[in-house]
């Protein structure tokens, strides 16, 4: 094929790509783990609080539940897609191309989702500080984007 010396640099974007889904998907797992541990305890007989919560999250704010949820969603789906990559890099043919790219557009997209619920729970104000590396917080004032 034409393009076969682009094999080598699709591997690797492929390998950081995993390695950066994985490590979201690890840190979200963490957070959720955080919040069950550490969320509301119901004893036997007593009612659910008035404001009760589902996602509820003993760290940052409203946005925090909904934004750890999609972002664990979305690295599990971005390994995934990072794995048919792996299947389309080994093959390197136009049969496995279109799998590897739908699967590799349905993770951005979900990315994207909870980049945007990254960016709510910013303009909220609240982070946790140990969820900086779910969504890598600059200077910037996201309220333009809004």
């Amino acid at each position: 094929m034409a393009n076969e010396g682009m094999k080598p640099v699709a591997g690797l974007l492929l390998v950081l790509n995993f390695c950066m889904y994985v490590i979201v998907a690890a840190v979200g797992g963490w957070a959720i783990n955080h919040a069950i541990n550490y969320g509301f305890f119901i004893g036997t007989g007593l009612e659910l609080p008035a404001h009760f919560s589902p996602i509820y999250f003993p760290i940052g704010n409203a946005a925090t539940g909904f934004f750890v949820i999609f972002a664990v969603i979305a690295g599990v789906v971005g390994a995934a897609s990072a794995l048919a990559g792996f299947h389309h890099v080994r093959a390197w043919s136009a049969e496995s191309l279109p799998a590897a790219a739908s699967a590799g557009f349905v993770a951005w997209t979900l990315t994207l989702l909870a980049m945007g619920l990254a960016v709510k729970e910013i303009e909220l104000h609240g982070r946790n500080a140990r969820l900086v590396s779910l969504f890598f917080r600059s200077k910037t004032d996201w309220s333009c984007f809004l």
